[in-house]
């Protein structure tokens, strides 16, 4: 049997930039390096294609600035 957490989901990043204040926590924790912070000093989704859905960007947000939604497929 495969084990499933080891394949890449299929995620799609939520960002509510109203509600980040820059902070840098999810940049800091991403393993794959998706998120940066932009110009404005708000988080952007760069490489989308490298997430894999682990979570810690949404867990750790304090503002619940960003979510992870499973992409039905």
């Amino acid at each position: 049997m495969a084990n499933a957490l080891a394949a890449p989901k299929a995620v799609h990043i939520v960002v509510r930039e109203g509600w980040c204040k820059g902070c840098g926590i999810c940049v800091a924790l991403c393993p794959k390096e998706v998120l940066s912070l932009n110009g404005s000093g708000k988080v952007a989704v760069v490489n989308p294609d490298r997430c894999v859905g682990c979570g810690r960007c949404e867990i750790h947000c304090p503002d619940f600035a960003i979510g992870i939604e499973v992409k039905k497929q």
